[in-house]
């Protein structure tokens, strides 16, 4: 054969996901959102794909999704929901899932930011995930409060800022490999979400 089958070129970079009109994750990486509204941008992100999604959330969380409350961002019949009892279980769970590639999308509620050893394996996982061809696994973690997780691809901070009549929130990235910290203000309009800049600097 004349020509080789490997090359020492830089790999292709894969197009962001972009959501919500503007903001883009990188995908096949793994993303931290927190913040108040931290579960309506995951299913934000959630809108912009395709299939099955798996959440994974503790068997003692006092609280879960309502299907009928998140109906406008996502059909709950996409929701896939895993309930490990051990606290141990729910990175183990979104490792083997972005390690299968199967899932677009993997959500994990945590009670606290994780070590940067469990980050670097998912990171791992999902660039397994990807290379299996299935397709190109993202992970997002929630982590309560101002999270903190080191070594993700990218922190972003969602919080509410409703007016009368009209539903809005602050979106800040506080943190990306490859992007400077921006904000955006939010708004629904009817069974659309955009983001549109002018929300002032993001507070990091």
């Amino acid at each position: 054969m004349d020509s080789a089958l490997l090359t020492r070129g830089a790999p292709r970079p894969r197009p962001g996901m972009r959501f919500l009109d503007g903001p883009e994750l990188a995908p096949g990486r793994v993303h931290e959102f927190c913040g108040p509204a931290r579960r309506t941008l995951a299913l934000m992100l959630a809108r912009e794909t395709s299939g099955p999604i798996l959440w994974i959330r503790p068997a003692w969380a006092p609280d879960s999704l309502n299907p009928e409350g998140m109906v406008a961002l996502v059909d709950p019949a996409r929701l896939i929901e895993a309930t490990p009892k051990r606290a141990e279980d729910l990175l183990w769970c979104m490792e083997e899932t972005l390690r299968s590639g199967m899932i677009a999308l993997a959500v994990v509620e945590l009670p606290e930011p994780p070590g940067l050893t469990p980050v670097r394996r998912l990171h791992l996982a999902a660039e397994t995930g990807a290379a299996e061809g299935h397709g190109t696994p993202t992970g997002v973690l929630l982590i309560p409060g101002a999270g903190g997780a080191p070594g993700v691809e990218s922190r972003w901070h969602l919080a509410p800022r409703h007016a009368e009549d009209v539903s809005l929130w602050r979106l800040e990235r506080r943190r990306a490999r490859t992007a400077p910290p921006r904000a955006w203000t939010v708004e629904r309009r009817g069974r659309r979400f955009a983001a549109r800049d002018g929300a002032g600097a993001p507070a990091v």
